[in-house]
């Protein structure tokens, strides 16, 4: 502890000093309300009374005082208490351990545990769950190792709060193996256990896990929390199961949780990114109260599905509520401006930020505005906003700028996009693909080859297009041109037979949006079977009439998938809603939600 500091508490302690005896039983209630309410000042004023008369020896109240100061926030003078204590008891040393974890000081926790064994004091398992959980925040992999196999040594590894504590490290650190080990091994779990490893899948991307997990916590029988709760919905979002994100919200009707701002912004998140912006819009609404979070996950969602007007009426109701926009807010509207070429709009709102809101504009929204000006065509000036940004360009925005190329068949700068991509992402294909195919849209042949070529010799690898549908509770995926599938005979037979209604009406196959340089009978193969085509047609085949499609892609659609969607939901009267990686897509009686801005 720095003198300064200790001259400062040591004033401050004679200063409340009071002039009349006091109990220590009452001294203890009083700190403990202090701790509980956050009350600093009284708290000194309580630690005055003890040194007064003179009770600073007694274990327990130094205990109580270093519990105090710790919740208040004064843990200078919390370890003071500590490193004057004669006695110290193991409840001394978790306090101060936990007080440092608690605090964001971690390293602290850390010492003073190395401290503790040097000292050779006995800890409990309170002790090395503490140490643990400084270790998650810290995401120090090695000392959690160490102190493993230290719980393997002294036989607490079988201990819950141990278990938990060293299974929350490993999934915070990525360590999901081991994660997994300590999950099985471990005799009993509590529902902070269960809660734990859930969310240390989803932390992780491994979302269908994480609801393997949901399900065998519905069979065992174990208490849900709105913790669990949250992670599933999280990993419904990202994988657009429905299904499963109903189940999820069926339970906290069933548990009677109260759907506070946390809970109903995750339900927000969910059916918007499943596909169900009304449902969304629906659990919105009946929030009684509503803050910025959920105001955000409702913009976001309208954003996402190219409900621009709403998610601006919304922008603008939030702050006649007198809730004021942060940065999130603000990348939503500037991308749902995007979406619909609003490059009006878009500039209104980016100045806005600045000037009323005094919001310093980040990667994103700089980010987004360059999609706004790309998509409707203004390269030139989108391609100067980077050029005068006060940061570094991320992969994202030259990504941007890239794809606006591709639409608007600007090779110049096109060119000049992929060789940052190039150096910023080396290991990226897709960067090396869409140039490509810039090319081949333009018919330059010769620089497809060479593009391609240094592709091959990056030796970079191509995702794969893939799109899934969800029939019942089995999800069902599709690459192009598949022929994996138990009823890939019959998709295709049906597939054919759509394709000669459409043909009836007129279509065409759009070959420009293959790029492949072989002839158009060749390119017209190609795109028939694509992805997203044969999850359609599973869908139709499956689901009843009433019942919106819902596919889930990989990649950005096609152009003549996209033509293709609009007309299969004008000749079999359905809802097709295709998210794909920038947007949804609402195919309704030949339209589509998008207004071809995509």
């Amino acid at each position: 502890m720095h003198m300064k500091s200790v001259r400062i508490f040591t004033r401050t302690i004679q200063t409340w000093v009071p002039t009349y005896p006091i109990h220590l039983p009452i001294l203890h209630q009083i700190l403990q309300n202090c701790a509980k309410e956050k009350l600093p000042k009284k708290g000194m004023a309580c630690h005055g009374c003890i040194i007064q008369y003179a009770l600073a020896d007694d274990t327990l109240t130094s205990n109580i005082l270093i519990n105090m100061y710790s919740k208040c926030g004064f843990l200078d003078y919390a370890r003071k208490v500590f490193d004057e204590t004669p006695e110290r008891s193991l409840v001394s040393w978790n306090t101060m351990i936990g007080a440092y974890t608690q605090n964001g000081n971690e390293r602290e926790a850390l010492d003073l545990f190395v401290h503790m064994q040097r000292d050779g004091t006995e800890f409990s398992e309170f002790t090395l769950s503490g140490v643990l959980c400084a270790c998650a925040a810290e995401f120090a992999v090695f000392e959690c190792r160490q102190l493993h196999a230290f719980a393997v040594k002294t036989s607490m590894l079988g201990n819950m709060f141990v278990g938990t504590a060293l299974l929350d490290v490993y999934a915070k650190c990525s360590l999901l193996e081991d994660a997994i080990r300590v999950f099985e091994y471990m005799p009993e779990r509590s529902v902070v256990t269960w809660s734990t490893m859930v969310a240390g899948y989803v932390k992780n991307e491994l979302y269908e896990e994480a609801l393997l997990i949901f399900r065998k916590i519905q069979v065992t029988g174990v208490e849900f929390t709105q913790f669990i709760i949250s992670s599933v919905l999280a990993a419904c979002a990202a994988i657009g199961s429905k299904i499963e994100g109903i189940q999820a919200h069926a339970v906290l009707f069933k548990t009677g949780f109260t759907l506070n701002f946390f809970v109903c912004s995750s339900l927000v998140d969910m059916y918007s990114k499943c596909g169900s912006i009304n449902e969304a819009y629906l659990v919105f609404s009946f929030a009684e109260d509503k803050d910025v979070v959920l105001l955000n996950a409702m913009i976001s969602g309208f954003s996402r599905h190219g409900r621009s007007m709403e998610a601006m009426m919304l922008f603008e109701k939030m702050q006649q509520i007198g809730l004021q926009p942060n940065e999130v807010t603000y990348v939503s509207v500037l991308s749902a401006c995007g979406h619909m070429g609003l490059v009006k709009e878009g500039k209104k709102y980016f100045d806005m930020m600045v000037k009323e809101h005094n919001i310093s504009p980040n990667v994103f929204h700089y980010s987004c505005m360059v999609d706004v000006l790309g998509r409707t065509g203004l390269i030139d000036e989108a391609k100067s906003m980077i050029d005068k940004m006060p940061f570094v360009a991320t992969a994202s925005i030259w990504g941007s700028l890239l794809s606006s190329c591709r639409v608007h068949g600007n090779v110049e700068l096109a060119e000049i996009a992929a060789k940052h991509l190039f150096e910023i992402e080396p290991d990226n294909a897709g960067n090396h693909i869409l140039l490509s195919n810039i090319y081949a849209a333009n018919r330059q042949w010769d620089d497809v080859i060479q593009a391609r070529k240094l592709l091959k010799e990056t030796e970079v690898k191509k995702e794969r297009g893939q799109s899934w549908i969800q029939i019942k509770d089995k999800v069902h995926a599709f690459m192009v041109g598949d022929g994996n599938h138990d009823r890939i005979g019959e998709i295709y037979s049906r597939l054919e037979d759509l394709l000669e209604e459409m043909r009836k009406l007129g279509y065409r196959c759009e070959t420009q949006h293959d790029l492949h340089n072989v002839e158009d009978n060749q390119k017209e193969e190609l795109l028939r079977h694509h992805s997203e085509r044969l999850a359609l047609v599973f869908g139709l085949m499956c689901l009843p009439s009433s019942v919106p499609i819902r596919i889930m892609k990989n990649l950005r659609i096609c152009g003549d998938c996209h033509v293709f969607m609009k007309l299969a939901s004008k000749i079999t009267g359905r809802e097709i809603v295709v998210r794909d990686t920038n947007r949804f897509h609402h195919f309704r009686n030949g339209f589509c939600s998008c207004a071809e801005f995509w």
